[in-house]
C-alpha cells in the first residue's frame, strides 16, 4: 500500500527520541524483518497478520512451549512461507533472537511479567518494539521503558488495538470535528466475561474446566495468577487508550491523579463451584475484586472513569462514553445525542452518525482489514507498527502513550491498598506534553 510520510523529524524531537543513522536498524529497506518473542494465542494472531503481507518477512520466533512452535509451523506451511528460525529451551532464549543482525523489529506477546525486561533488551539491541499490554508491573518498570527508549533512540509501541476499533475512530473523528463540543467526561473499560479464559481443563478453551497454571491452556497458565495476587485494574489499556486520544492526553493535556476502588471478590469462586462442585480452587482467595473502578483527573479539567469487570456473567461491552458540551456517545446502547441536531430528549442510533463520520482509515482500508482479528482492529494496529518501522520513524502510539495507559495498574493497586488514597500520576514526558502534537490517525496514511 502507498503511504504518505507525513511525520516530520520535528515530531521525533518533540517525542524526545532521535532519528537513528540510516541503515543502523535495517538490513533491508524494502521489507520489515520481524522476530516474535512469544507465539502463544496472541502471538499467533500477529503471525497471521505478518504472513498476509508482502512487505514483512518473519525470520525468527521464540517460545518455551513446543506446542506453540508447532502451531506456528502449521501457519507458515499453510501460507506457503519459509519457516522461521526457532529459539526455545528456556526463558533467556529470546536473547539469542535479539543477537541477530537481520531483525528490524520484534513483536512481544509473552506473559505480562516478561514484557519489561524483554522490551528493554530489544531496545538495547536496536530493535523496534511492538509489545502487547502491559508495559510493566511497577511504576519503576514504566520509567525504565521510557528511559531506555530515550537513551537508545529506539521506538516502543503498545499494540493497543481498541484504539483502532471502527466506532472508536468514528467517535474520535467527531471529537476532532467538534460535534461533541468541549469534552467534559469520558468512560471506558475492560468489561466482559473472562471466566472461561482464566480457567480451563487444558484441552478446551473458553468455558471448560476450573484449572489454572501449568496444566491449563493458554492464558490460564499465567494470567489467572494475577487475579490471585493483585488487587488492581490489571488491564486498563483497552479503556484508557481510546480515551487518551479523545482528551489529547500527552498532547496539550495530561493525567494528573487517580483514585481506585475494588469490590469484593466472589465471581470466580462462584464460577468454579458451579462448574465443578467441591473443587478446591473454589476456596482460592482472589485478591482482585470483581469490579474495579478508577477515576482520573486531567490537567484541562476532564474526568475519566475506567472499569475492570471480567469475573461476573455479563455480555461484552467496553462501556465507552464520550460526553461534551454539545453531545454524547455511549457504546452500550449504541446511541448518540447531538444538541440541536438530534430530536429533543431522543437518542439517535450511533450508526446514523458513524456512517457519516466514518474515520478515513476505515473508509479506505476496511476491505484490507476484513477477516483480521478483533473485527479488523488487528490489521490496523499491526499495519501502524510495520509502517513506522518501514519509515524509520516514530510509532503513532509512542512510548509515552504506551506507559501512560499501562501505569494505571500499579497506581490503582496502590490507591486500593492505601484505603482509596489519590495517587499522583507520573509525567513521563517531563513537561513536553504541553507542546507535543499527536500524529495518531490524522489522515488515511494507514497509521
Amino acid at each position: 500500500m502507498d503511504r504518505r510520510d507525513f511525520i516530520k523529524q520535528s515530531a521525533l524531537a518533540t517525542a524526545g527520541l532521535t532519528i537513528l543513522p540510516a541503515g543502523s536498524l535495517f538490513a533491508d529497506t524494502t521489507k520489515v524483518r520481524l522476530g516474535y518473542i512469544g507465539v502463544g494465542l496472541r502471538g499467533r494472531n500477529h503471525i497471521q497478520e505478518g504472513l498476509l503481507r508482502d512487505d514483512v518477512e518473519i525470520v525468527a520466533i521464540c517460545d518455551t512451549q513446543e506446542s506453540s512452535l508447532q502451531y506456528c509451523r502449521e501457519q507458515f506451511k499453510k501460507a506457503g512461507k519459509k519457516l522461521p528460525s526457532e529459539y526455545t529451551g528456556g526463558l533467556d532464549a529470546y536473547k539469542k533472537l535479539l543477537d541477530r543482525k537481520d531483525i528490524d523489529a520484534v513483536i512481544i506477546a509473552t506473559p505480562w511479567q516478561f514484557h519489561h525486561s524483554q522490551a528493554i533488551d530489544a531496545m538495547k539491541a536496536g530493535k523496534y518494539v511492538g509489545c502487547e499490554v502491559v508495559a510493566g508491573l511497577s511504576v519503576d518498570d514504566h520509567w525504565d521503558i521510557v528511559k531506555t527508549s530515550e537513551q537508545t533512540g529506539v521506538p516502543y509501541m503498545t499494540l493497543e488495538n481498541v484504539c483502532y476499533r471502527r466506532d472508536v475512530l468514528a467517535a474520535l473523528n467527531m471529537v476532532r470535528k467538534g460535534l461533541f463540543g468541549e469534552i467534559i467526561h469520558l468512560q471506558g473499560g475492560y468489561q466482559h466475561n473472562l471466566r472461561g479464559v482464566l480457567f480451563n481443563d487444558g484441552k478446551h478453551f473458553y468455558g471448560h474446566g476450573v484449572e489454572y497454571g501449568p496444566n491449563a491452556l493458554s492464558e490460564a497458565q499465567w494470567r489467572t495468577q494475577f487475579n490471585i495476587d493483585r488487587n488492581a485494574d490489571i488491564y486498563p489499556t483497552h479503556g484508557a487508550g481510546p480515551l487518551m486520544h479523545y482528551a489529547n492526553i500527552n498532547y496539550g493535556n495530561r493525567f494528573t491523579n487517580l483514585v481506585s476502588f475494588s469490590s469484593k471478590s466472589k465471581g470466580l469462586n462462584t464460577y468454579i463451584e458451579e462448574t465443578s462442585p467441591g473443587h478446591p480452587n473454589a476456596k482460592i482467595n482472589f485478591k482482585n475484586g470483581d469490579v474495579t473502578t478508577t477515576m482520573i483527573n486531567c490537567a484541562n479539567g476532564e474526568t475519566i472513569l475506567l472499569t475492570h469487570d471480567c469475573h461476573l456473567p455479563r455480555p461484552y461491552s467496553l462501556g465507552f462514553r464520550v460526553q461534551g458540551t454539545e453531545g454524547i456517545w455511549m457504546d452500550l446502547n449504541e446511541s448518540v445525542y447531538i444538541n440541536y441536531k438530534s430530536k429533543d430528549d431522543e437518542w439517535d442510533p450511533s450508526k446514523k452518525w458513524f456512517e457519516q463520520y466514518d474515520h478515513p482509515l476505515w473508509a479506505k482500508y476496511a476491505d484490507k482489514a476484513s477477516g483480521a482479528g478483533h473485527g479488523g482492529m488487528d490489521y490496523f494496529v499491526f499495519n501502524a507498527f510495520v509502517e513506522a518501522v518501514k519509515r524509520k520513524g516514530p510509532t503513532p502510539i509512542d512510548v509515552y502513550d504506551s506507559v501512560t495507559m499501562s501505569v494505571i495498574t500499579p497506581l490503582s493497586e496502590k490507591s486500593i491498598a492505601t484505603g482509596n488514597q489519590p495517587q499522583e500520576f507520573p509525567d513521563f514526558t517531563k513537561g513536553k506534553w504541553k507542546d507535543r502534537k499527536s500524529t495518531f490517525a490524522l489522515d488515511d496514511s494507514g497509521l
